[in-house]
């Protein structure tokens, strides 16, 4: 099922998030409904404050980047296959230079900016059986999850902005939260705030 994604502006964006416990209900479905909502938005990482719901827990398929004529192949060939889900994540270390990548998210359409991050991840993380995963990982694919591990931190990339950029992208971020965005997927927006 296709869920309505979180817009900029939720209080959820920010909440602290809580760690999952193999007994979640309908975790399977869940899951499933996660991946279904990140395709259906032509996304390539969900977390699931994005969809409402305060946990650590999110998904990435870096595999629409294997035909990117910008990488190499080697990079393509490693994307191609990148598909995890990470729950209860904990990145240990960054490393590496920072380097600039244009980033955009489902919760904030239409903006798009150039973001720094470190080359280099190492992740601690459970897989959808819960498994224990330690992994090291470099390029696009560190970006993804330092991006989606962000949400489940409270931090949207905007974040990351200059006070400038901040400030040039204010009023499409105002827009956002009032609904004053053509998407072609399914959001909620943050309530309006009732009279007194």
């Amino acid at each position: 099922m296709i869920l309505p994604i979180v817009a900029f502006g939720d209080p959820v964006l920010r909440k602290e998030t809580k760690e999952l416990t193999k007994d979640y209900p309908k975790f399977d479905e869940l899951l499933e409904n996660m991946f279904e909502t990140m395709y259906g938005a032509k996304g390539i990482g969900l977390a699931a404050p994005q969809i409402g719901l305060p946990i650590r827990l999110f998904i990435v398929d870096a595999t629409p980047f294997d035909d990117d004529e910008d990488l190499s192949e080697e990079e393509r060939k490693y994307l191609g296959s990148f598909k995890r889900v990470f729950i209860n994540a904990k990145i240990i270390e960054e490393s590496g230079d920072e380097w600039a990548f244009n980033e955009g998210c489902l919760s904030i359409p239409d903006v798009r900016e150039d973001v720094f991050r470190q080359e280099t991840i190492t992740i601690e993380y459970l897989d959808e059986k819960f498994k224990k995963h330690t992994e090291t990982v470099s390029g696009i694919a560190a970006r993804i999850i330092q991006h989606e591990y962000d949400h489940i931190e409270g931090i949207l990339f905007t974040d990351k902005l200059s006070p400038l950029k901040k400030r040039l992208i204010k009023s499409r971020l105002a827009n956002i939260s009032k609904g004053k965005v053509r998407v072609d997927y399914r959001m909620r927006f943050p309530q309006a705030k009732k009279k007194r």
